[in-house]
């Protein structure tokens, strides 16, 4: 069978009882009409009261259904359309989104979340944007830093120096409607303010402070600087956060910039140790010149001291002498030979003239006091034991020819001491 048989659909009639022999093909449409007309007019013949055909009028034709009949059908489909059409207005609002309604085209006003309802298209329109949401934006690379976009990420510091800079940028809508139809294409604008504002940051800086210390200066900065040119070109795009992913110099010179860094660590390393020395040896010397200056101010103010004392003392004498010049001498004499005396570790005494000698050794006695002090129980066999328990040193009389000279001055002193 065919579908160009002309007599496709008409093969349903032939068992006689209007109904389709099995396996003939689609039924007939003419027979498929016939019985539409005849349910219906069952139907209403029911509601005419003519369910028996008996009486005054007789038997009713059935009722014969056209096209043009169906003007009531035709109304019920356009309400049943009518009805799809206005349901077609309803939408429904998500949590963290708002939708914006458009009346030919036109914005027309901003709808919360929740289930809505607007006029139907090609009235009213509507579109949904994501308010909540945090967008991410990357410049310099795409998706790991290993893939770089060098277009986009070599840029010119202030002392002539290029450096691969590769930052991620986050954003939320802040007024959906500036970012709908403020601009042709908000999220290409982020690409180019993301870009600008860092080129110029990182134009205005050296190539140091931008790679080591000023990172997060650089970052922030930026972040305002993008802040202001989006908002002037209204964009309702709110900059979440600025982060610098990654900033290094030019592959190709690498090398050399890790050389001028270790050179650079070793000078702040060198620097850091002579400072540390200098802090060590500054302060000992300003101590030490310090201590030496409070020497020298002591020694200035005790000799000072001195020599007024001497003065004073000699004007006293000097009073004195005036007065009683023979006891004035005497004293003099008595204190400078008690000076003396005190000094000396030996003594020669002159016993008035008569050739004898007596030799104290003074350095020897305290020898033996002291051996005697740390051995009690030492007795020294050259010492001779008195009455009274105290060892006496031996008295020689033979004079030393070391002596001869003191000799003589003994007699001298002793001379002048009868003369008085």
């Amino acid at each position: 069978m065919s579908l160009n048989d002309p007599q496709w659909g008409n093969r349903g009639n032939d068992d006689g009882g209007g109904g389709r022999r099995p396996n003939q093909g689609p039924p007939d449409l003419e027979q498929l009409w016939r019985d539409l007309n005849r349910r219906l007019s069952g139907i209403f013949d029911k509601k005419r009261g003519g369910g028996d055909r008996g009486g005054d009028g007789g038997d009713r034709p059935p009722v014969q259904f056209s096209p043009k009949f169906l003007g009531g059908g035709i109304g019920l489909l356009l309400v049943l359309v009518a009805i799809v059409w206005l349901a077609s207005g309803f939408y429904i609002v998500d949590a963290g989104q708002r939708g914006l309604v458009l009346q030919f085209g036109r914005y027309s006003e901003s709808t919360d979340p929740g289930l809505r309802w607007r006029l139907p298209y090609p009235i009213q329109s509507h579109e949904l944007v994501n308010i909540s949401g945090v967008r991410t934006l990357e410049v310099g690379y795409r998706g790991m830093e290993k893939n770089k976009v060098l277009k986009e990420a070599r840029m010119l510091t202030d002392d002539e120096n290029i450096i691969n800079i590769q930052f991620a940028v986050q954003y939320i809508l802040k007024d959906p409607v500036d970012y709908v139809f403020a601009n042709r294409n908000p999220d290409e604008a982020v690409m180019q303010v993301a870009e600008t504002a860092i080129r110029q940051i990182v134009g205005k800086n050296k190539m140091d402070f931008v790679l080591y210390e000023g990172r997060e200066q650089v970052a922030f900065t930026a972040s305002q600087l993008m802040q202001e040119i989006l908002d002037r070109y209204k964009t309702g795009i709110l900059i979440s956060k600025v982060t610098m992913q990654n900033a290094q110099p030019p592959e190709e010179v690498q090398a050399a910039f890790d050389d001028a860094v270790k050179a650079s660590q070793d000078r702040a390393r060198l620097k850091n140790e002579g400072q540390a020395y200098a802090n060590d040896v500054i302060p000992r010397a300003q101590g030490t010149a310090s201590r030496l200056f409070e020497e020298a101010e002591g020694y200035k103010q005790r000799v000072i001291a001195n020599a007024e004392g001497d003065a004073s003392r000699f004007t006293q004498i000097y009073t004195e002498y005036a007065k009683a010049p023979e006891v004035t001498r005497t004293r003099l004499y008595l204190d400078t030979m008690q000076q003396v005396y005190a000094n000396t570790s030996k003594v020669l005494v002159d016993s008035k003239g008569q050739g004898n000698l007596l030799y104290l050794p003074l350095d020897k006695l305290i020898q033996a006091a002291g051996a005697a002090a740390a051995a009690p129980g030492a007795v020294d066999r050259s010492s001779e034991t008195t009455g009274s328990g105290r060892s006496s040193p031996p008295i020689s009389n033979e004079v030393p020819p070391q002596v001869s000279e003191g000799r003589s001055r003994g007699t001298l002193l002793q001379r002048d001491r009868e003369s008085r």
